[in-house]
């Protein structure tokens, strides 16, 4: 059983808020922005701005939060989430303008996953209200409770689909006003948590540059990790909810459920990375597992009908996200505890930042041709990154597996 203090049990419950509202958001966003008349090369801009702006604010949160406080940035990043939720629920226009200003608070996820720094600043909380030992745990359950809840958000996207008294727009809209209403939420929960969440010596400059003895590993890994997500900027949620509304017809009644199942299969994928990591490692964890699922990925466009796409989509998500836990458990092991906060804030950065070129340029494509160009180049790249990973860090593992 994983230990964890009062301070650990309300980062849960503020990740699994959260995410819940990502789950919805993310299978509906490009739905609602198609409802709203953009063209499919607008859909990827929209989703590129929230990229960029999650990138942007990670960036600032990361150089502030050991200094200006961790509870505190938790808490401007919710009110950020709410904020955005507000402006997106009453858009009454096709203007890209105000959307692109809220896509860029950083707070509206497009992926499915994590957006903003609240990974960042909760990576670096994780293993001080946990015993070094339940560390690899600690962060399956974080992982895996944000899984659960995201697949929970999933199935509830089809509820403006099934609201038969609401015309569909109207009913988007009220899901974003329930976004903004979760941010608040996750507000009153960081405002709770104890001072035990903060650095106990605070870094003599606040900068992502603090990083000392482990900056030529952070920054390599920081460099793979942005060939990653790059990859995966064109396979985000969003746009393969879209490309399936493309490809087969289908609307939020059927994604919905279907992004139910993707989500419980990550939630799994958590939990099981976990076991396996122990036995043989974070770094071969993270590869052996992720290799086969980019296999799974560039098969599903070229599937014949919904149900085997489908089913091609849900037997890729049982793999890929299992470095997901053990690539947060990677970096904050190989790291002094004062070098945390700037070793998850780098790479989360540069995750953040590479991700956003993908969906604007898959969004293109999607407007060319319908065939599924954005699923083989993100497998491709994803397969480098894989081997490249192996190769340069097969020699660099944790205190605890030498």
């Amino acid at each position: 059983m994983t230990q964890l203090t009062r301070d650990g049990w309300l980062l849960l419950a503020s990740k699994g808020i959260r995410n819940f509202g990502y789950g919805y958001v993310s299978v509906i966003l490009g739905l609602y922005l198609g409802e709203l008349g953009f063209t499919p090369f607008e859909v990827g801009f929209i989703l590129t701005a929230t990229l960029v702006g999650s990138a942007l604010l990670t960036g600032v949160v990361t150089s502030r939060a050991d200094r200006l406080g961790r509870r505190r940035m938790l808490m401007v990043s919710s009110a950020l989430m709410a904020l955005s939720g507000i402006i997106f629920a009453v858009a009454w226009t096709p203007g890209l303008g105000l959307l692109v200003a809220a896509a860029l608070t950083g707070t509206i996820s497009a992926t499915s996953g994590e957006v903003g720094p609240f990974e960042t600043v909760e990576a670096a909380i994780l293993p001080q209200v946990s015993s070094e030992k339940r560390r690899n745990q600690a962060f399956g359950l974080y992982n895996a409770v944000g899984a659960a809840m995201v697949a929970l958000g999933a199935l509830a996207a089809a509820i403006p689909a099934r609201a038969s008294q609401l015309d569909l727009l109207t009913s988007y809209r009220l899901m974003f006003w329930l976004y903004a209403a979760l941010g608040i939420t996750t507000l009153l929960i960081a405002s709770r948590l104890s001072q035990k969440v903060e650095l106990a010596q605070l870094p003599e400059r606040a900068s992502v540059v603090t990083l000392t003895h482990s900056r030529g590993p952070v920054l390599r890994l920081a460099g793979l990790f942005a060939l990653d997500s790059f990859a995966g900027g064109f396979v985000v949620q969003s746009l393969i909810s879209y490309w399936f509304s493309l490809r087969f017809g289908v609307g939020a009644e059927f994604l919905g459920p279907l992004f139910f199942g993707v989500n419980v299969m990550k939630s799994i994928s958590y939990l099981v990375a976990v076991r396996i990591a122990d036995r043989i490692g974070l770094l071969n964890t993270m590869v052996f597992t992720h290799l086969p699922s980019n296999v799974l990925l560039m098969m599903i466009p070229l599937m014949p009908t919904l149900t085997s796409a489908s089913a091609m989509l849900l037997a890729r998500h049982l793999l890929s996200q299992m470095d997901v836990p053990t690539r947060a458990a990677y970096i904050v092991a190989m790291v002094e505890p004062e070098e945390r906060t700037a070793a998850t804030g780098v790479t989360t950065l540069s995750r953040t930042t590479a991700q956003a070129f993908g969906p604007v340029i898959a969004g293109a494509a999607l407007g060319l041709a319908r065939f599924g160009f954005p699923f083989f180049l993100a497998g491709g790249l994803k397969i480098v990154y894989d081997l490249a990973l192996y190769f340069s860090f097969r020699g660099h593992k944790p205190p605890e597996e030498r």
